[in-house]
């Protein structure tokens, strides 16, 4: 299956188990709900340009608006972390071994402990913005922090399940010159 298809399949998909599973289950403490669906954005090519890479999140981010009923909503989370995705990704792994031999960000490619960094980090800057779009208010400091924190802790936990039901083969760049 080439890496286009790939791709285009795993937009659909995140699209619908948001869309039709998550978004659909009952807030857990009323106000915490899951998020995985910015996974998407993560699990992208490393060879993806920044301008290629933010368009696609706006368009993934407009159509799950678009789908979920919220306009605008998700679109700017999703450019935000697409936005921040590359200057992550120099910093947490060597350009000339982990980009240069595989072709996306996994558990595999750049180990459990970067990885895990690189989730932890844009899934909290996405849960956050967010988060501060749908309250837009600085009346409980408190409540935002633990709305955040705890959105963020369950979305983890989701990620890193999927991480493991589904793992990503990491198939090695053939061609590395181009």
């Amino acid at each position: 299956m080439t890496s286009l298809l790939k791709n285009i399949i795993r937009f659909i998909l995140f699209i619908l188990v948001q869309v039709y599973i998550f978004n659909k289950v009952p807030p857990v403490n009323q106000y915490v709900k899951p998020y995985i669906y910015f996974l998407f954005i993560l699990w992208l090519p490393f060879n993806i340009g920044r301008a290629p890479l933010m368009l696609l999140a706006f368009v993934f981010g407009l159509t799950f608006d678009y789908f979920s009923g919220t306009p605008g909503l998700h679109t700017m989370p999703c450019v935000l972390i697409a936005y921040l995705r590359p200057f992550l990704l120099n910093l947490l792994i060597p350009q000339e071994t982990t980009q240069l031999s595989y072709l996306e960000p996994s558990a595999k490619s750049m180990g459990w402990a970067s990885y895990s960094t690189y989730v932890l980090i844009l899934t909290f800057l996405h849960i956050a913005l967010l988060v501060f779009i749908e309250w837009m208010e600085f009346g409980d400091f408190l409540f935002f922090i633990g709305k955040v924190t705890a959105t963020t802790v369950l979305s983890l936990i989701l990620i890193f399940i999927a991480e493991m039901l589904f793992p990503r083969a990491g198939k090695y760049r053939t061609n590395t010159a181009a």
